[in-house]
């Protein structure tokens, strides 16, 4: 397994976080809890994910086969990136073996539904 952190600087993590696990639980199996400010997903493809609301950051973690990273990375990062357009989020993936992950800005495209 391949593993990916982002650390998303933010004044709303918790909102975020959310948002996010709402969103990708329709597609996805995904929790969130207000009290401990932790969630996580379970993606169809066999993949894991974590969100963890801190003092002014929402962390993420996907882990799943290497060859599916990139898109994790992606499916993340652009609807967090999507949520927090007016916040100009910025989601910066860097992986367990050292690699440069991949990145996510509001200039990207939008998303489709």
């Amino acid at each position: 397994m391949a593993r990916s952190e982002a650390r998303v600087t933010t004044d709303r993590p918790a909102r975020y976080a959310k948002q996010l696990a709402s969103h990708l639980g329709r597609r996805s199996q995904a929790n969130w809890d207000e009290e401990t400010g932790t969630g996580g997903i379970v993606f169809q493809n066999g993949g894991t994910g974590t969100l963890t609301a801190t003092e002014g950051a929402l962390l993420l973690t996907v882990e799943t086969d290497p060859e599916n990273l990139d898109l994790l990375e992606g499916v993340v990062g652009r609807h967090l990136v999507r949520f927090g357009n007016r916040d100009e989020l910025l989601v910066e993936w860097h992986r367990d073996n050292g690699e440069p992950g991949t990145t996510q800005r509001d200039s990207e495209d939008p998303l489709p539904h």
